[in-house]
């Protein structure tokens, strides 16, 4: 059997409005990336996306979204980023872009890379808290995420990350 190679492209989806990101869900999603490829790369765009394309994680209170795409097209694909301009929801449109913030060969090197930027988003809240609950919440939240498993993670899988050079599919 062959093993199907991925790229999972983690994704922010940043809107005007923070309320209208709990409106977000796998398929609009899914036909706003669809809808933005066929606009960049016509049907040729349209039928690489439609091999192995898939949205694997959307979080709708961080606007998180994690897209999975076939490893040899997946650069192809991820240019057609730049043009969802909107997500239509409910009938309505609501303006919106995506900004991808990591590309990695696996959904744990993802999860690890996610957990790392959640911590610098909290720790870059900490100063524009305007009350001492605030900012005891705010500590809390970076304290709970647990270091040593990041550490301990982090010397286990270091070169999980992706490496065109080294990862050819030729057989070998």
């Amino acid at each position: 059997m062959v093993r199907l190679k991925a790229r999972y492209l983690l994704c922010e989806v940043c809107m005007s409005e923070r309320s209208m990101l709990r409106l977000l869900e796998e398929k609009d999603i899914f036909q706003a990336v669809k809808t933005a490829v066929t606009t960049a790369h016509g049907q040729y765009g349209l039928a690489l996306f439609n091999i192995g394309s898939a949205v694997r994680y959307v979080n709708a209170y961080t606007g998180v979204v994690m897209l999975r795409f076939r490893k040899a097209h997946y650069q192809l694909l991820w240019s057609a980023l730049p043009f969802i301009t909107s997500i239509w929801k409910q009938g309505q449109r609501v303006p919106c872009f995506f900004n991808c913030i990591h590309v990695g060969g696996t959904i744990r090197t993802c999860q690890k890379f996610l957990i790392r930027y959640s911590r610098q988003q909290l720790f870059r809240m900490l100063p524009h808290c305007k009350t001492e609950a605030e900012k005891q919440q705010v500590r809390k939240a970076v304290l709970s995420c647990s270091l040593n498993q990041l550490r301990q993670d982090d010397d286990d899988d270091d070169n999980d990350d992706y490496d065109d050079d080294n990862d050819d599919d030729d057989g070998k």
